[in-house]
């Protein structure tokens, strides 16, 4: 594998996605970025009081055009645009290192587009192992949290890349989990990128 290279990962909720990246940054020996760049942005902003709460926000965005525009009028730009564009700077930043590195979420796919050596993936799951998935994890959770979750980060990943999230056409490959392992499905993904690269 080329010494700089990056890999973003785009998951269903309850697929193993962030798993999967973990194994995959393991195998490398590089680092994953998730809740750490969302982290790292809520710092940049002067945001850090309560960073779990930024967290479980982290996928909001201004609920409408008029919201937008009197956040617009008051404060410079609306909050949620604001950490965007915070985390847009740290990925791209990150990728300008000299360190390989794994990305979850967080519109990576997008923001990297034009970087060398970066590989897209969407990992997805039949919604019945999901629901497996997510009642062993999570006891109050139910499947219809999972499709709240999954529907928020399909409008996150619209507003600010005007593309449809799961869409084929976005991803290098795309990856259902239902009948893999997590380092199979990791092996996949980095099997995938060998092959790019030679």
């Amino acid at each position: 594998m080329k010494e700089k290279t990056f890999i973003t990962i785009t998951r269903q909720y309850g697929s193993g996605g962030m798993a999967i990246a973990e194994a995959v940054a393991k195998a490398m020996g590089v680092k994953c970025y998730n809740r750490n760049i969302v982290a790292a942005a809520a710092e940049s902003l002067d945001n850090a009081d309560d960073i779990q709460t930024v967290i479980d926000h982290a996928y909001d965005t201004p609920n409408d055009f008029i919201s937008s525009i009197s956040s617009l009028i008051g404060q410079g730009v609306p909050r949620q645009n604001q950490m965007y564009i915070q985390q847009a700077r740290i990925i791209r930043e990150l990728a300008e290192g000299d360190e390989s590195a794994v990305f979850v979420g967080r519109c990576a796919d997008y923001i990297l587009r034009d970087v060398p050596n970066h590989y897209s993936f969407f990992i997805y799951a039949e919604d019945e192992y999901r629901r497996e998935v997510v009642s062993k994890l999570y006891k109050d959770f139910s499947f219809e949290d999972v499709r709240d979750v999954d529907k928020k980060r399909k409008s996150y990943y619209a507003y600010y890349t005007g593309r449809t999230w799961g869409d084929p056409q976005n991803y290098d490959l795309m990856i259902n989990t239902t009948k893999l392992s997590t380092e199979a499905a990791a092996k996949i993904i980095l099997d995938y990128v060998d092959l790019r690269q030679k």
